[in-house]
């Protein structure tokens, strides 16, 4: 029987009276992988800050690794414990080189001067036995996001650690990126290390996961073995509650069909979307699906009008839109969510208030262009209650609020402006089990009232699961359609047949 090489027993921690860990236990063993899952606020991020040394639990639990009791009072202690911490977002210095990131705060020197040719000999073996493309002089900055994860990934293991933490590593990477990550931590799994998985993404665990621990209000609920993980038992420990229809479709687009709202006719830009056509009819929620690069986010920019097209034209309800900006095309009745929310979409440091009502502005304004505060704050009240936003108040930063939470301000903002046709593009991205089928809801409802909608995603499940119809795109192009009124169902395999030019082979 292998003995555990960690145990994290009885933890507890409050933030001024407020106990957000509770008498939590957590045991890994040398050589698997341990999924740490649980909806945004469970305790996952607590749980591991007191690990790396970043907080100090509540007087009464333990820690004890390799059998032995260990108090961990900062992050240097926690590094000379054997914890490695790979944290969501990348935490690189671009300007200077792999080596240097690697060595950072640990730098070789003699007399007072670095030595970087000795730190560049070092960690060339390691960056071959990961698989890397680059050398260990490159400067970071000029390497890909897959690229820089592979660097944190080099500088936990430079340390020698014995379990490793990675915190939704996956977020930013492309297909291909995560399948080259998933091999590298098998290897490292394999190797004997202990890794701790924090993910939100259900495939992500029956790829990986040995054992999957689940944690709901500050809490741990269960821990399951491998034959034990299904993504019915998951969601049901993580939200407390049977989920009887994941994704929420009640929307009957047979019944409910209207007119065209949105019409696509050959538009390009000149580069990476050509002569693309498609119609989107009231009341229907049509994805459209391809690999990264295919063209997806740049044909929803040229609709928006915050790209320039150099062809084709956009209707709504068979009139032109006439979109050349993001404002003209919200005046025409379109609204966009983009798939960054927070780079692009929200100002996080200003109110929840604020951002809802971010797109009516001018629509709100009193003579002389000043605000009518009131009814910026009754539409930002209708919004917590419609979209189940939690937050104490509309009045708090937009920054404090769960990833969910964030797309739901988010678009609240876009709803404010009554769109016909609205473009969700990546719209769970980022976001816990409970919150995705909140936001599966509201689209289903927005469809029920009307709305057109296209939901751009690389969650085929997702798309699958809440779209009457998908359309596929390769290369730039719509390679075909499948789903209701179409010759081909809707299947995984269909889709990714027409996303890889493998469709008369699959036909076949």
């Amino acid at each position: 029987m292998v003995n555990p090489i960690l145990q994290m027993r009885n933890l507890s921690k409050s933030f001024l009276g407020t106990r957000v860990l509770s008498h939590v236990d957590l045991t890994v063993y040398p050589g698997e992988i341990h999924a740490l899952m649980g909806e945004n606020g469970a305790g996952k991020s607590t749980l591991v800050k007191i690990l790396s040394g970043a907080y100090t639990p509540d007087p009464g639990g333990e820690i004890a690794i390799e059998g032995r009791r260990v108090h961990i009072d900062g992050p240097h202690a926690g590094r000379e414990a054997g914890i490695a911490i790979i944290y969501q977002e990348l935490s690189l210095a671009p300007n200077l080189t792999v080596a240097d990131n690697i060595y950072l705060g640990r730098e070789i020197a003699r007399s007072g001067l670095v030595r970087r040719a000795t730190m560049r000999s070092d960690v060339t073996p390691l960056l071959a036995r990961l698989g890397a493309d680059f050398t260990a002089n490159a400067l970071v900055g000029t390497l890909s996001i897959g690229q820089q994860q592979l660097v944190e990934i080099a500088r936990a293991l430079h340390a020698s650690p014995k379990i490793l933490v990675m915190d939704e590593p996956t977020t930013a990477l492309s297909a291909g990126e995560t399948e080259r990550l998933f091999a590298i931590v098998r290897q490292l799994r394999d190797q004997g290390l202990a890794i701790i998985y924090i993910t939100h993404r259900m495939e992500e665990v029956y790829e990986l996961a040995d054992r999957v621990t689940v944690l709901r209000d500050g809490a741990r609920v269960a821990s399951l073995e491998k034959a034990e993980i299904r993504a019915d038992t998951i969601v049901r420990l993580m939200v407390g509650r049977e989920i009887s229809s994941f994704y929420k479709k009640e929307h009957d687009p047979r019944a409910q069909r209207g007119n065209a709202v949105l019409s696509v006719v050959d538009l390009a830009d000149g580069e990476r979307v050509k002569g693309c056509s498609l119609v989107l009819h009231a009341g229907e929620v049509v994805g459209l699906a391809g690999l990264v690069g295919a063209g997806r986010t740049e044909l929803a920019h040229l609709i928006f009008g915050a790209a320039p097209r150099t062809a084709g034209t956009v209707l709504i309800e068979d009139k032109p839109a006439d979109a050349n900006t993001p404002g003209e095309a919200i005046d025409a009745g379109i609204a966009y969510l983009t798939e960054d929310r927070k780079a692009l979409g929200l100002f996080l440091d200003m109110s929840c208030l604020d951002n809802i009502n971010l797109g009516v502005l001018g629509r709100d304004a009193r003579p002389l262009g000043v605000l009518d505060r009131d009814k910026a704050r009754t539409r930002a009240l209708a919004a917590f209650k419609a979209l189940a936003i939690r937050a104490s108040s509309p009045g708090v930063a937009v920054g404090t609020l769960s990833g969910g939470n964030q797309q739901k301000v988010l678009l609240s903002r876009l709803l404010a402006t009554q769109p016909k046709a609205l473009i969700l593009d990546e719209p769970t991205r980022g976001v816990d089990v409970g919150a995705k089928s909140e936001i599966y809801a509201i689209i289903d409802n927005l469809a029920k009232s009307g709305v057109a909608i296209l939901v751009i995603s690389s969650d085929l499940p997702e798309v699958i699961g809440i779209c009457d119809r998908v359309i596929v795109m390769r290369e730039g192009r719509i390679t075909g359609e499948v789903g209701r009124g179409t010759a081909a169902p809707l299947s995984q395999e269909r889709i990714m047949a027409l996303a890889t030019g493998t469709e008369s082979l699959h036909a076949a």
